[in-house]
Parts: C-alpha cells; sequence; structure tokens
C-alpha cells in the first residue's frame, strides 16, 4: 500500500500541494507550526474516521479559502480523493476514481496507522480514545468494521432519543431499533475480540529488546452474540429509562493494556514505557495487516524520532526497513534521521512550502 502522489487543497496552511512519493521512507523536517503533522493528517484523511487530529472539518480548510478542502493521492491506478464543498462544509465527501462512494469505503484500499504526541496521553484518558484508537485496529484490518461500527451507532442514537422522550408509543420502533444494536453491535464486539486476539498472538513472538511487550484485554460486557446482546437490551430498557440512554453494550467496551513483564496497568508505567507500549502494538498491528491483507499499512509517525535515544531510533528504523512499506516521518531536525536508509526521500517544510532536500 503505497502512494506514488499525494495532492492538496486548502488543506490546513496548504492552498495548494502536489508532493511526488514513494516507497520507503517519507521525511519531513522543519521548525514547529511549519506545517508538518498537517501532510500526515492529509494522509490519514485518506482512511474512515476523522483523522490523526480527529478535528472538525471546518477546522481543517485553509483559513484564507471559501470553507472547502480537498486530498487526493494516486494508489497505483486508482484515485482516492475525499473532502468539503463550499457549500456543504461540514459534509465530508469521497470519490474512488471519480466515483461516489461512502466514506467507509476508502479503508477497501488503504490502511494508514499513526503515532501521534497527543497519543502519549492514550492510557491515561478515558475509554472513549481507548475504543477509538481499537476500532481504528480493527477497521486497517477489517475493513468492514467501519460500517458496522456506523450502524451501530446511528441505531445507539436513535434508541437515546426515544429513552429521553419516553418511548411509550414508539415501542415497536424501540423493538427495532434493539434488534439493529444487537446486530451491528455483536460484529463489532466480535471483530475487536478477532484483532486483540491475533494482536496478542503476535506480540508474545514479537522482539521485546527494543520496545516493551504489551497485553492486551477487552473490559466490557463480555456481550459478543447477537442473542446475548439482544436479550440484554430488552431487559435493560427501564434502567435505561431512568438514564435517558442505553447504558450497556459495546459502546462501553475500554481496551486495557498491560506491560506484560512488569504485569503492570499501562496507566501506571512511565511516560517512557507507554510510549514503547504503544510503539509494539502499531508495528505488530502492522506485521498483523501484511500477513491477513495484499500490502503492509501506511505508517504515520509524528515526532516519535526525539523521543527515542539514538539506538532505540537506529533499531527502528532498521526494523521499518526490513519489514517495506511506506512511512511517513517528522521531525523538527534532520540529523534525527541519519539511520534512515540513503533511498528515503527527504523533505524541508517552511512555512507551508515543501521542498526536497
Amino acid at each position: 500500500m503505497t502512494l506514488s502522489q499525494l495532492t492538496l487543497h486548502n488543506f490546513r496552511n496548504y492552498p495548494e500541494l502536489r508532493l511526488n512519493a514513494a516507497p520507503g521512507f517519507m521525511v519531513f523536517s522543519g521548525a514547529n507550526g511549519a506545517g508538518k503533522t498537517n501532510i500526515l493528517e492529509a494522509v490519514s484523511m485518506l482512511a474512515p474516521g476523522r483523522g490523526l487530529r480527529r478535528a472538525a472539518l471546518r477546522d481543517i480548510a485553509y483559513q484564507h479559502g471559501p470553507g472547502d478542502f480537498a486530498v487526493a493521492a494516486q494508489l497505483d491506478d486508482v484515485h482516492l480523493g475525499s473532502g468539503t464543498s463550499v457549500e456543504t462544509p461540514e459534509r465530508r465527501k469521497t470519490r474512488i476514481n471519480e466515483a461516489m462512494v461512502p466514506t467507509n469505503d476508502l479503508a477497501e484500499w488503504l490502511s494508514i496507522l499513526w503515532l501521534t504526541p497527543a497519543m502519549d496521553r492514550l492510557f491515561t484518558e478515558g475509554a472513549s480514545g481507548r475504543r477509538n484508537f481499537l476500532d481504528r485496529l480493527v477497521t486497517a484490518l477489517e475493513p468492514a468494521h467501519a460500517g458496522n461500527c456506523a450502524r451501530y451507532e446511528a441505531a445507539r442514537r436513535e434508541r437515546n432519543r426515544l429513552l429521553a422522550d419516553g418511548y411509550q408509543a414508539d415501542r415497536d420502533w424501540m423493538d427495532g431499533l434493539d434488534v439493529q444494536l444487537a446486530r451491528f453491535g455483536s460484529l463489532v464486539a466480535e471483530a475487536r475480540s478477532r484483532v486483540v486476539v491475533a494482536l496478542n498472538e503476535g506480540l508474545q513472538q514479537s522482539d521485546g529488546s527494543i520496545f516493551a511487550t504489551p497485553h492486551l484485554h477487552l473490559a466490557d460486557d463480555q456481550l459478543h452474540t447477537e442473542e446475548q446482546l439482544h436479550q440484554m437490551l430488552r431487559q435493560s430498557r427501564s434502567a435505561d429509562r431512568a438514564a435517558g440512554r442505553t447504558t450497556r453494550g459495546p459502546h462501553r467496551t475500554d481496551l486495557k493494556v498491560f506491560h506484560a513483564a512488569k504485569r503492570q496497568p499501562a496507566e501506571k508505567c512511565s511516560t517512557g514505557e507507554q510510549k514503547a507500549l504503544l510503539f509494539s502494538i502499531i508495528l505488530a498491528h502492522a506485521d498483523l495487516i501484511a500477513e491477513r491483507r495484499t500490502g503492509r499499512p501506511i505508517l504515520l509517525l509524528d515526532e516519535v524520532a526525539a523521543h527515542l535515544d539514538p539506538q532505540r531510533r537506529a533499531a527502528l528504523f532498521d526494523k521499518l526497513a526490513t519489514r517495506g512499506g511506506q512511512v511517513w516521518l517528522t521531525g523538527t531536525e534532520p540529523d534525527l534521521f541519519v539511520d534512515i536508509p540513503h533511498n528515503a526521500l527527504h523533505f524541508e517544510v517552511s512555512d507551508g512550502t515543501v521542498t526536497p532536500r
């Protein structure tokens, strides 16, 4: 999975930008605020979801533009594009080979994984961030997951509306929503469980000499079948009506991560150990995608090199080079990438301009 060209229109601080890309490493260096992360965010918009910043669509558009933005890329002979229009700046539209498609269809063509500085707080903040992280991992491996999550959430929002309104006159509609929640919720829960099991198996075989080895666990209601979930929804209606919302189900799942060697929850580990655990998960997941899909995923690594000592940095670059695929990296100093293979493409970013080095 390798992009050969990336084109931006009114994206963040880029009124227009066209980059030729290649397999291997794409390295962007420059001062803070120059626009390095914006390039990685643009690539992340070629996957379902809200991108690596999870920003509102209006915030992505170029500040001095009319309010629209577009990201386009070439993947072999396939043209991918996603963005907004001036007329509908809050609605994202996606095209594949000029045909309008649901944005979730992007997952059929590309798997994209990323690590950003904001993810350093993943283990210490609320469960919703960890669910989003897990669902991105699942979608990268099983593209249908994005659609199942969207259908589950749509049914849950409608069910919550009925609960808040006191659904007495809409009992049949509530019954229908429970059927939908059970169907799509079970698919979501089962996919999450499959990926966690597969990741744990891969992590057990991974080299723990560079980064700490994690163990993943799903903390939820242990409802993985459609029948179980449907029964639970019916039984909890009284409690849900009192709360005005759906209180149980896959939307309550939490991803728990443990430092395997220390048998310690990730949130109790040091900041460095937490980052190492994240690295291990992403690298193991990239291997899993390469094994089960048609190619390695695109990796977006934002400001990761600065937080590694020279030995681990060189080991990471060597591991990535050995495995292959396309890796997009950012850093403030070019010297951080001296151990990158010589065939890497290096770019200098300054005030919204990108120049080959």
